[in-house]
């Protein structure tokens, strides 16, 4: 079903690039956009369903994901030359996690605008697949099957995405902030720290996610544990 639809994607950054990688795996044909058209002639030999689309080509589209950061998304809209009462424009795909979709079909009511945020990070969808991704409202049956190769889509506020990014977030840097004065207390070597930051502490988390722990770490959780009482 999806070979019947013109799909185009802006923002060939971290998370677009790992949406292509999937996309790309299951033979999805995917056009990608970028001002500065070296920047896509670079990328598409490593796919084998990439093609560079043309400015002019954006509005023939059935779908347009725009994978962009917040401040270019409404900047981006307003460059197309896709006519408001044109017969055809595009789906047109929010995936900025700080820009409220209902800003953009304030703005641009004619356009058929849809909110789908990632909630993770781009690495982590590259590397594993399986993503989880955000939207508040149902989304056409073609939309919904391109995101569900990706992983899955769950039914939620946009708010809620931008809470569990911003708690992660803090978390993450306040335990990174942590170890950096705890070994500098300690006088541990600057590599030891990398290797705590880069590869140690990442994995113990996933690991206590996927409830894989060994018998160390447990051992570990139970002094955390004994602290707390």
């Amino acid at each position: 079903m999806m070979g019947q639809k013109r799909i185009g994607l802006v923002g060939i950054g971290k998370l677009g690039t790992a949406m292509l990688t999937h996309w790309d795996k299951k033979g999805i044909t995917i056009g990608i956009y970028h001002p500065m058209e070296t920047k896509a002639e670079q990328l598409v030999p490593y796919f084998q369903h990439v093609y560079i689309l043309k400015e002019s080509e954006l509005k023939e589209l059935d779908i347009l994901i725009l994978a962009l950061p917040a401040m270019e998304v409404i900047p981006f809209i307003s460059s197309l030359s896709i006519q408001s009462n044109s017969e055809k424009s595009p789906d047109i795909i929010n995936m900025a996690t700080n820009l409220p979709t209902n800003e953009i079909i304030a703005k641009f009511p004619s356009f058929n605008v849809y909110g789908v945020k990632y909630m993770g990070h781009g690495k982590d969808l590259l590397e594993h697949g399986n993503g989880l991704f955000i939207s508040e409202a149902a989304l056409s049956k073609n939309i919904e099957e391109l995101f569900q190769y990706l992983g899955k889509v769950r039914i939620d506020s946009e708010n809620c995405l931008t809470e569990v990014n911003k708690l992660a977030t803090y978390f993450a840097l306040k335990t990174a902030i942590n170890l950096e004065e705890e070994f500098s207390k300690r006088g541990l070597s600057p590599e030891y720290l990398n290797r705590a930051l880069t590869s140690l502490a990442p994995e113990v988390i996933r690991s206590y996610s996927n409830g894989t722990l060994g018998h160390f770490a447990k051992e570990i959780i139970k002094e955390i544990q004994s602290e707390e009482d």
